[in-house]
């Protein structure tokens, strides 16, 4: 380039600027049991309509990211070679509930309807109220608010 930069310096501020209008549309989790992962996030405060128990599934949350969950079978057919993760959590969704009671009351409600409770509330040094439940899949939701001053 003639203004003294290099192409991997252009192509490093083209990804540079792409990331920068990034954003999140999207979440999709792929379940072995559908009705009961869609227990889990009614009871998590997700607007899923009652009756829906399709192969896929989806929701737009208040902040216009869309929720969205397909069966193993499902995706199986469309990816043969599909095979569901082993070992750790697979991915970590985490949901502000505003307010560090809410934390509490949310974990409480979650953990009382026999959901793993992995981490109870706990005030984290980051300035958070934060606590983690498991969903049927062993997902890793993670709840929190920051702390009142």
């Amino acid at each position: 380039m003639g203004d003294g930069r290099s192409v991997q310096d252009a192509v490093a501020w083209t990804a540079y600027g792409v990331a920068m209008t990034l954003r999140l549309g999207f979440i999709g989790i792929v379940t072995r049991n559908m009705s009961a992962s869609l227990a889990f996030y009614r009871l998590l405060g997700a607007p899923v309509p009652e009756g829906s128990d399709e192969p896929h599934v989806d929701t737009r949350l208040e902040d216009g990211t869309i929720l969205a969950w397909d069966t193993i079978d499902l995706i199986r057919r469309l990816d043969p070679g599909y095979e569901s993760p082993s070992g750790g959590h697979r991915i970590a969704l985490a949901f502000d509930q505003g307010t560090a009671s809410a934390v509490d009351d949310t974990y409480a409600r979650l953990a009382g309807a026999g959901y793993e409770g992995r981490t109870k509330p706990w005030d984290a040094p980051w300035g958070q109220r934060y606590a983690t439940v498991l969903d049927p899949d062993g997902n890793s939701v993670d709840l929190f608010a920051a702390l009142e001053n």
